[in-house]
């Protein structure tokens, strides 16, 4: 274990800039797409419309909020890190039982559109929602409908977003067990500051 370097160390590290987080930009992503989905296939005045928009909501917030309070709690930062990581599972789980429901193919790990999607990099729901069309356009003929390659993309970002806050809670967490808290780090620095004075 790195020893902790004392005479850098600050009370209050440099947090906040989620919006660099690869794990909050696609959560929001999931997010704007989200409300468009339900704003087409869901009916508004169902649960399922707010609950699918406020998981994805959640998503997106709690990450958000998890890395603001990361500057003075890492138990903190975890917990949100967490309920966005669960929010998110929950919401995928409403777009697997949107195609169970209907009878539509859910797209399996190996699907070749699924590949495609990862490697584009949207970074805007609108670019998602033309490439959306653009596939619909080229499936002419087949059984795929556009509530099924809308319902299948945004379950694939979604499983994306998972992916990463997974790797970025094992990160948090592997950073809370080698440096600790504000706590300790209230008492390393004042520590070294008694040190330094005698």
């Amino acid at each position: 274990m790195d020893p902790v370097d004392r005479r850098s160390e600050k009370l209050i590290p440099k947090h906040g800039g989620y919006k660099n987080l690869k794990s909050y930009q696609i959560a929001q992503l999931v997010y704007d797409l989200t409300v468009r989905f339900c704003d087409r296939y869901i009916d508004r005045r169902s649960r399922t419309d707010d609950q699918m928009v406020q998981a994805a909501r959640s998503g997106a917030q709690n990450i958000a909020e998890g890395s603001q309070a990361s500057g003075t709690s890492k138990k903190t930062e975890m917990k949100l890190t967490s309920v966005a990581r669960a929010s998110l599972e929950e919401l995928k789980l409403d777009y697997e039982d949107f195609l169970r429901q209907r009878g539509l193919a859910q797209w399996p790990p190996d699907h070749p559109l699924r590949a495609e999607l990862i490697r584009r990099r949207f970074q805007t729901s609108t670019g998602v929602v033309k490439w959306v069309h653009e596939v619909h356009q080229r499936s002419t003929g087949s059984t795929s409908s556009m509530s099924s390659i809308a319902a299948n993309t945004i379950r694939t970002l979604t499983i994306v977003a998972c992916s990463l806050l997974d790797r970025q809670i094992a990160a948090q967490a592997a950073s809370f067990e080698k440096q600790g808290g504000f706590t300790e780090r209230l008492y390393r620095i004042r520590s070294s500051s008694k040190t330094r004075s005698t």
